[in-house]
């Protein structure tokens, strides 16, 4: 994926409209409401940046103060102080550096969080019988969150939206990201279906395109 993937091109505009195609085809036979989407990251971990600026700056003079300077541990000290800038500057450029230093919880929560902010940030729980359903992707942590409101809970768990995650996260480390999210929409569009059958007067609520931020 690069050091950096920007969520409005992480798919291709032929992915893009099949995307939109399932959507629609899942909402064609349920009251549910599928919306899905894309960040870049669900937090900057300025945790990380700092570790790992100290970690880089800290190695960085070590290495030059034992190669050139003798060990010097006073031009180890000033070398690791002048090298913190670059260091933090590095790190705030190339996110993917400070994976080792973010633990797994703190992704997994940290990504769960912005879904939840998300939902309700774009309105996704407004739908008349909250039968919202979203697919959120965080392309820095690898990871997808299904979010459900609380109308589709009354008959689908979030384990089993977890599944649906489960699988998409795969597709992601796969590389066949769009493939795992059409075939986890429709996996899910069918429970949908049977708890949530299409009614007459039902209308499109949320967004069929893919949501960016």
């Amino acid at each position: 994926m690069g050091h950096k993937v920007k969520a409005e091109k992480f798919f291709s505009n032929e992915e893009r409209e099949r995307i939109t195609k399932t959507v629609r085809n899942v909402e064609s036979r349920t009251i549910g409401e599928v919306a899905v989407m894309v960040v870049d990251n669900s937090d900057r971990y300025i945790e990380a940046e700092i570790i790992g600026t100290v970690f880089l700056g800290s190695a960085t003079s070590l290495l030059v103060t034992v190669l050139f300077f003798d060990a010097s541990l006073w031009l180890f000290v000033a070398l690791s102080f002048l090298s913190a800038v670059p260091s933090f500057y590095v790190f705030k450029k190339i996110p993917l550096l400070k994976t080792p230093f973010i633990g797994f919880r703190r992704k997994e929560e940290v990504v769960m969080n912005r879904a939840v902010r998300a939902f309700y940030e774009k309105g996704l729980y407004k739908t008349r019988k909250n039968t919202g359903v979203l697919f959120f992707l965080s392309l820095f942590e690898r990871k997808v969150w299904v979010l459900a409101d609380k109308g589709i809970y009354e008959k689908i768990d979030q384990e089993t939206l977890n599944r649906f995650a489960a699988t998409v996260s795969k597709g992601i480390g796969d590389e066949r990201a769009c493939d795992a999210l059409c075939d986890a929409m429709k996996e899910a569009g069918e429970l949908l279906a049977e708890h949530f059958p299409i009614t007459s007067g039902d209308i499109d609520e949320l967004p069929n395109n893919i949501i960016t931020e």
